[in-house]
């Protein structure tokens, strides 16, 4: 019996960990299962076209926010070819309104609910005639007849029992490679449905480290754990953090989402003393409203959250990733200017300013008539506005959201941004100004090469800066343009190129080759990835004028902000 487990991802470099991890347990069936990988980038008829020639005897999809409606397309439409087959659901996005979902789509069979391994095993088992009745399988909302069957909620199971999926990581080429060491999270955020699994647990940490050491022998560029808090446990984080160290390959990257305020002294210790690259933490910190905080059931303590962050920035060793979630309760524009101010701040590598996705079957969605809140029907389900922040208010946070993630986040114009700051009350103000003057432009209605960012920014530069300054912002656009990009065409607010072939000759055969850390740069070999320019501002420092020269060096760059290596020749 041929049965195909149907993933949809967002990109192509993603892959679903869940179709795998099914697939891997239902072991006496593995060589009739195959997995599907698809996009929802293709047309659906590219897939239509694919699954009906699998010729499938069972159909599984697994379904997500991001992906649900494109998955509801094809189901209706390979119902049409293969009216025989039953088709099955699973996933976050289907297992809390199943009912809802076999009343709207009358070609799906069934719906796994929650935790899906063992169901999925037993749903074999009853395709291949072990099991008599679909009631007898715990986890699952099917037709019965005219009927909707449902049976109970599945106990959670023991992760160390699901087997490892990566054996074949040639089949994983050029994709993020997702990992799991826990399922469940300790907390109870309203708007999370992590918080409706209370059941935490742990994968043993000798499989653990078995399969950590395979990534790494294999060398693997990134794995992302999708352990919903991976600190929760103070030993456990301790154990893979020092395997993780200890058997550093030099190449492979490890994703964590953690609590920043849980990170104890020991931790701190550990992390502070990894390789450049070799971790980088996402930190959901949402709001720093006292009030909004404790309405949707969160702890932290951001005073702590800012602290942590601080000691790890200056390690300059860990990439870090802090979250906000704009139209949560009590969180009015004034509010999140505050928490976006606090969180801004801390300097954190990026700072992403997310909106919020109502999930279905969360706490947030029971709360939605208290909250005056109104989302959209359709899948992400994002916030339109609250009793607290108007759609006119979320609307400016859409535009702060884009400038944030094209100046900030991109790490492009890290120097720039720093004078910049210095000509605004707040940070807020300075993007909400820049989103403005794109909005007065017509730049929001355009896409840009990252050149012409550069001199967008500069436009703006000269509406709000003393004409005394423009020179300086032209030295350190130059500069951030230049850390970035070994370019040719040189923008118009660069100038001129002010180094002479005398002068580059001077350097290559007599400035060079007298120091033991820059004479690998006087070869012919190396000009091509390097490039030298003279600036009179000392650009990453206090902004004093000085007279210099300075080398970048493209091969050797910032694991954590893409930045080149610089030199100063002179």
């Amino acid at each position: 019996m041929k049965t195909i487990l149907v993933a949809i991802n967002a990109k192509y470099i993603h892959s679903n960990l869940a179709v795998y991890c099914l697939r891997a347990y239902a072991k006496p069936y593995l060589e009739e299962i195959e997995i599907a990988e698809y996009t929802i980038n293709q047309p659906t008829d590219a897939i239509l076209m694919d699954l009906y020639q699998k010729k499938p005897d069972l159909l599984c999809f697994s379904c997500y926010i991001w992906n649900i409606e494109y998955v509801e397309r094809t189901v209706r439409e390979i119902h049409k070819l293969l009216p025989n087959i039953p088709i099955w659901l699973g996933g976050p996005e289907v297992s809390y309104d199943a009912k809802d979902v076999l009343n709207r789509l009358p070609q799906v069979s069934g719906v796994m609910k929650g935790e899906g391994e063992q169901t999925f095993l037993e749903l074999l088992d009853y395709y291949h005639g072990k099991i008599k009745h679909l009631s007898e399988i715990p986890g699952i909302t099917c037709k019965d007849g005219k009927d909707i069957l449902e049976t109970p909620w599945r106990p959670v199971m023991d992760l160390s029992k699901v087997p490892f999926v990566y054996e074949h990581i040639e089949d994983f080429k050029h994709k993020i490679i997702y990992y799991e060491s826990s399922r469940g999270c300790p907390f109870s955020c309203s708007y999370c449905l992590s918080s409706i699994d209370k059941c935490l647990r742990f994968r043993d940490l000798s499989l653990v480290k078995k399969e950590l050491q395979f990534f790494l022998d294999h060398k693997v560029p990134q794995v992302k754990f999708v352990d919903r808090t991976f600190n929760c446990r103070h030993h456990h984080a301790m154990e893979i953090w020092s395997y993780i160290k200890e058997h550093d390959n030099g190449i492979t990257n490890f994703h964590f989402e953690v609590a920043a305020d849980l990170l104890k002294e020991e931790e701190l210790e550990l992390i502070s003393d990894m390789r450049p690259g070799l971790i980088q933490l996402e930190i959901g910190v949402q709001s720093t409203n006292p009030q909004t905080i404790e309405e949707i059931h969160r702890k932290m303590d951001f005073s702590k959250v800012a602290d942590i962050v601080k000691r790890i920035n200056a390690g300059h060793n860990i990439h870090q990733h802090l979250d906000l979630i704009a139209g949560l309760p009590y969180e009015n524009l004034e509010s999140f200017k505050q928490s976006f101010q606090d969180v801004y701040e801390v300097h954190p590598e990026q700072l992403q300013l997310g909106f919020l996705k109502v999930l279905k079957g969360s706490y947030m969605e029971k709360q939605k008539d208290r909250y005056g809140l109104v989302y959209k029907d359709i899948p992400p389900y994002e916030v339109l506005y609250t009793k607290w922040l108007p759609y006119d208010d979320m609307l400016v946070l859409k535009k702060i959201e884009e400038m944030v993630e094209t100046y900030y986040n991109s790490s492009q114009f890290s120097n720039t941004l720093r004078l910049l700051e210095s000509e605004f009350d707040t940070a807020f103000k300075l993007y909400e100004s820049l989103a403005n003057f794109y909005e007065k432009e017509g730049y929001d209605k355009v896409n840009h090469t990252r050149i012409a960012r550069y001199e967008i920014l500069y436009q703006f530069i000269q509406r709000i800066a003393e004409k005394e300054k423009l020179s300086l912002y032209q030295e350190l656009l130059t500069y951030d343009l230049y850390l970035r990009e070994n370019i040719k065409n040189r923008p118009d607010f660069s100038g001129e190129y002010s180094l002479n072939k005398e002068e580059i000759y001077k350097i290559n055969q007599e400035i060079l080759p007298k120091h033991k850390e820059l004479a690998i740069y006087a070869g012919k070999h190396m000009r091509k990835m390097t490039h030298m320019e003279r600036f009179h501002y000392k650009v990453d420092g206090n902004f004093e004028k000085v007279d210099q020269i300075l080398l970048f060096d493209y091969q050797k760059r910032d694991p954590l902000t893409n930045q080149a290596t610089v030199y100063r020749i002179s």
